[in-house]
This record gives structure tokens, C-alpha cells and sequence, in this order.
């Protein structure tokens, strides 16, 4: 399946492999962003691929909507989305987090997850197929001490994701949900070192992702080989979601 594939939050990180990861497999890219897209429209160019960059606001509906229609207009019909923007910004226990910095991280990844691929439901339902995938976390089935916004917001694409793929599966329309772990992104690798290193040691496969390991699993969803697979959450996490709880000795 190819076609046009919109990706959100495609400046770096998971959205930038992701633009990267669906050129290499035929399709032609909207990579969007608040600003920075243009960088992967010509690095997915460079590769020989075909992409333009738009930039607009995720929580903004009418932005929203005209991205869709630029994207359309100069790519054609919009076959997939990939809803990856998103924030992580505040740091505080429930106790204390303000109510601006709840809604600031529920608005974006939560809403404009939804905003952000809203507009191209009614074509692909019209057009009998597409590929919609929201980009979760794992702090939406664990939890994230400290992180109680962005956990809820997360955890909520579940549910929309499952909603969507009810609504969608009679037009032949996939929807899932991807649960990275602790991905080598940008700002990931900007944190304090102790940071890091202690993340780390809770990973079993003892590493952080890659975030084109991230995108292949979502450039998977959105071919034909995942034709029947809709409704999943899938976790991209080393183990890090594994209990390691035992009840003998410890080796």
C-alpha cells in the first residue's frame, strides 16, 4: 500500500525515521511539524524519494485541515497517518502539577493527535482503505511517576485507537497504536548522563531504541502485509514493560 502518508512531529526523532522509513517503501510524505519539516522533506528527497514539508500547529483544527488539503493537493489523496507529535515537558507529581501544564500536554498529544488525523478519515472511508497509527507510550499501560499528564493523554490514544478501529474496519481502514519504550532521540540523549544511564539499567534488552527501529514497526502498519491487524497496541520497549519480579535466587 502506498500513496500519500502524513506524519506529525516530523522534524526529528521517531517522526523523522518514520517520513524516512515510509519513502523507502514507495510512499510519498507530508512531514509536518511546528517548524523543522524541511529537513526531513529533503533529507526523504535526497533518498530519492518524494515529500514536501508543512508546518502547522497540531492543536489548531482548521491548521489541521488545511495541512490535509496541501498535502492532498501536492502529493495526492492522504492513504496514511501517522499521528507522532507530542510533548514531555513537565516534570511534577500529581500533587503539585498546575492545571495549565495538565491541559498543555493533554491538548497536544491527545487532541491533536486527534485533530491531526481527523481530516482524513472521511476520504479514506469514501475510498474503501488507509492506515491511521497514533504514537503512544509506554507510560500509557505502565505509568510514568512524575509524568501524570503525559501518561493519561498517552493512555487515551488507546482508547481512541480502539474506537477509530471499530468505526473504520467495515471501509477496510487499519488503526493501532505503537508504545515506545526509551528511544535515542534528541532529547533523550540531552538528558543528564545519570538520567540515562539509570533508564538503562531498566531496560532488559539493556539499550534504548533506535527510533528507526520505532519506525519500522509503524511503516509496517501501514502496509499491505498488516491488512488484518487493527485495534493492536504494540509495544517497541526492549522489555522494559516485562516484570522482573522473581521468587527464586537471584543470579
Amino acid at each position: 500500500m502506498t500513496g500519500c502518508a502524513l506524519v506529525t512531529g516530523a522534524a526529528g526523532g521517531i517522526g523523522r525515521a518514520t517520513c524516512l522509513e515510509l519513502a523507502g517503501q514507495g510512499w510519498r510524505v507530508a512531514a509536518c511539524d511546528l517548524d523543522g519539516a524541511e529537513g526531513t522533506a529533503a533529507a526523504v528527497r535526497d533518498a530519492g524519494g518524494e515529500a514536501l514539508s508543512l508546518a502547522f500547529d497540531v492543536r489548531d483544527a482548521e491548521a489541521a485541515r488545511d495541512a490535509h488539503r496541501r498535502a492532498e493537493a501536492g502529493l495526492g489523496a492522504v492513504g496514511a497517518v501517522v499521528a507522532n507529535a507530542g510533548v514531555a515537558d513537565r516534570l511534577a507529581r500529581a500533587a503539585r502539577i498546575e492545571p495549565e501544564a495538565w491541559r498543555g500536554e493533554v491538548e497536544v498529544n491527545l487532541t491533536g493527535a486527534f485533530l491531526s488525523l481527523q481530516p482524513a478519515l472521511a476520504g479514506m472511508r469514501d475510498r474503501g482503505g488507509g492506515r491511521v497509527v497514533a504514537i503512544s507510550s509506554t507510560a500509557a499501560t505502565d505509568g510514568l511517576a512524575g509524568q501524570v499528564a503525559y501518561s493519561a493523554a498517552k493512555a487515551g490514544l488507546l482508547g481512541m485507537v480502539r474506537t477509530l478501529a471499530l468505526e473504520l474496519a467495515p471501509a477496510g481502514v487499519t488503526v493501532n497504536a505503537v508504545l515506545p519504550g526509551m528511544v535515542a532521540t534528541e532529547k533523550v540523549e540531552a538528558m543528564p548522563a545519570e538520567v540515562r544511564d539509570r533508564a538503562r539499567a531498566r531496560v532488559p534488552l539493556g539499550r534504548f531504541a533506535d527510533p528507526a527501529e520505532v519506525a519500522s514497526v509503524v511503516a509496517f502498519l501501514c502496509s499491505e502485509a498488516a491488512a488484518y491487524l487493527t485495534g493492536a497496541w504494540i509495544p517497541v520497549d526492549g522489555g522494559i514493560g516485562l516484570s522482573n519480579l522473581t521468587l527464586g535466587r537471584e543470579e
